[in-house]
């Protein structure tokens, strides 16, 4: 999967969000709608390891949820990166992949 592509889609999914639902898409809303899903990333990680209340999820469910959640923290690290104009791909190359050199 390429990050530009994946970028470019996210990025399309967002606009159409934030036009059925009326959001203005401004910095703030970019960092903290990321904050927001980091918090259900934790939420549902609580739930998987059985220190919050499951609601009567199955463990395959509360795994789903749990996935979920980590894809909408990617994908909105993803929208915060692009409207902030980080090139994600090369950070990650420098910062991270540039150790395996």
């Amino acid at each position: 999967m390429d990050l530009r592509h994946l970028s470019d889609d996210v990025e399309k999914v967002s606009e159409r969000y934030a036009k059925v639902f009326g959001i203005r898409r401004d910095d703030t809303w970019f960092l903290l709608k990321l904050q927001e899903e980091v918090g259900e990333l934790t939420q549902a990680f609580l739930m998987r390891a059985g220190q919050a209340r499951d609601k009567g999820r199955s463990p395959a469910d509360l795994h789903a949820a749990f996935a979920a959640e980590i894809a909408d923290v990617v994908c909105h690290a993803l929208l915060l990166a692009r409207h902030f104009e980080v090139d994600v791909a090369a950070e990650i190359d420098r910062k991270w992949l540039s150790r395996l050199r």
